[in-house]
């Protein structure tokens, strides 16, 4: 399986989707073994393997959920438009879907512990470069953008390994190492904001890179593999002829533009409507922190309602959240309203769509299948974020107040409708198919 961070959970079980019988998937009857032997330890030597893991996604993922809080000062010293920044952060971030697919190949290759080596190391280096690009663009390109983002990329061991260690605990250690990343960047975009404050942007970036070396690199080196990730296909076009492949597909492909766009702009939108710029950091970590939570909880959502309603509501919660809230958020209540609730149904998404793609379509596929899907973010994840800069841009930008944010936010949130109503149709033709076998 595939993590919705694009992370490969080829050793992970899913539960059963209550939203279809056994018989509706669209899988072959014959399942491949989920476990490397028929008794998993369900701990000993696995937490340490989940506390590594945390350890790399509160690296991984945190690092990308903050950079709002660098492009922000970046656009008050003049570097560049936000339009223009946000295409490196936006870059940075799409590795996970550019190279959703190859990525599998490599950890087959040489193992998750010298993968993750490799990326937590391309992960430090890329931010220490950065630390002297901070008044280039082209350079951030390179450094925030490319090094930092194959780095993002590289870090396989964050799923399937705790999965070789656990069984009837599965789910806690997933939710374990999956909360890593949202409590990564609640700390991270404080963090941030406040060595930017005091010491600058080039400093920020060499300070956030030797503490990613310094406890990353050892996190990786205590992942040990009870065995050895399987080879498998990793491309599947037959998947396409099935019409609930196609709306969850492009479902995902529709929700992952507006995605990053609150935790992008959050800082420089504070900063419009009169808030510090310590305030807008903040509102950074509390969407982070909603997100571990969204994660956890709808996570756990779908073993009671079903995985295929888990993602509806946390779509429909997206895209409410954005075409409701954020547009009248004229002060501070409102606005932590807004990031409570968008926080929470974002880590959602995330943390659901994996487990709609296992149930529907079984565990022999689900490697291949969630491979297609999350390489299929990749427009979402490099253009989403810009787009809503454009928007804001061409309405006054930053300096003309929450009316120029507005295109923005109507942006995200219609994309998220769309994306809302093609998850309710996959829905009904689950249903469709449901009453034909009965």
């Amino acid at each position: 399986m595939v993590s919705s961070d694009g992370t490969p959970l080829e050793l992970s079980e899913a539960p059963r989707d209550t939203n279809l019988l056994p018989e509706q998937t669209d899988a072959p009857s014959t399942a491949l073994p989920l476990d490397p032997s028929p008794q998993v330890p369900e701990g000993g030597y696995g937490w340490i393997v989940v506390i590594a893991c945390a350890i790399i996604t509160w690296w991984f993922v945190g690092t990308g959920y903050s950079w709002g809080v660098i492009q922000g000062r970046l656009v008050k010293e003049g570097v560049s438009k936000a339009s223009t920044l946000s295409f490196v952060g936006a870059l940075m971030v799409a590795f996970i879907a550019i190279m959703a697919i190859p990525n599998a190949r490599i950890i087959q290759a040489i193992g998750a512990q010298k993968t993750g080596i490799i990326g937590i190391s391309l992960l430090g280096l890329g931010e220490l470069l950065s630390g002297s690009t901070t008044n280039n663009v082209g350079g951030l390109f390179a450094t925030t953008g490319f090094i930092m983002g194959v780095g993002t990329r590289l870090f396989p061991s964050t799923s399937h390994c705790p999965a070789q260690y656990f069984h009837r605990k599965r789910g806690l250690a997933n939710g374990i190492v999956y909360a890593g990343g949202g409590l990564g960047g609640a700390v991270i975009s404080l963090v941030m904001e406040a060595i930017v404050r005091s010491l600058g942007p080039a400093w920020t970036f060499r300070i956030i890179g030797f503490l990613t070396l310094g406890t990353g690199l050892p996190a990786a080196w205590m992942i040990r593999e009870r065995a050895p990730t399987q080879r498998r296909k990793l491309v599947e076009w037959s998947l396409f002829r099935s019409l609930r492949f196609d709306l969850l597909f492009f479902a995902g492909v529709v929700a992952t533009f507006p995605l990053f766009v609150p935790p992008f702009f959050l800082p420089l939108f504070a900063q419009s409507i009169g808030l510090s710029a310590s305030v807008g950091a903040a509102l950074v970590a509390a969407f982070n922190f909603s997100s571990a939570l969204g994660r956890i909880g709808l996570g756990l959502c779908c073993d009671y309602v079903g995985p295929i309603n888990a993602l509806f509501v946390s779509l429909m919660l997206s895209s409410l959240s954005m075409l409701t809230i954020w547009p009248v958020s004229r002060s501070l209540a409102p606005l932590v309203v807004f990031v409570v609730i968008n926080g929470a149904a974002n880590g959602g998404f995330f943390a659901t769509m994996p487990t709609v793609v296992g149930n529907v379509f079984g565990s022999v596929r689900v490697t291949v299948a969630m491979g297609i899907i999350v390489t299929g973010w990749a427009g979402g994840y490099l253009m989403g974020g810009p787009i809503a800069a454009y928007l804001l841009d061409a309405f006054g930008g930053t300096d003309a107040g929450i009316t120029a944010y507005r295109p923005a936010m109507y942006y995200s949130g219609s994309m998220l409708m769309a994306a809302t109503i093609l998850v309710g149709a996959m829905r009904l033709k689950s249903e469709k198919a449901l009453l034909k076998k009965v």
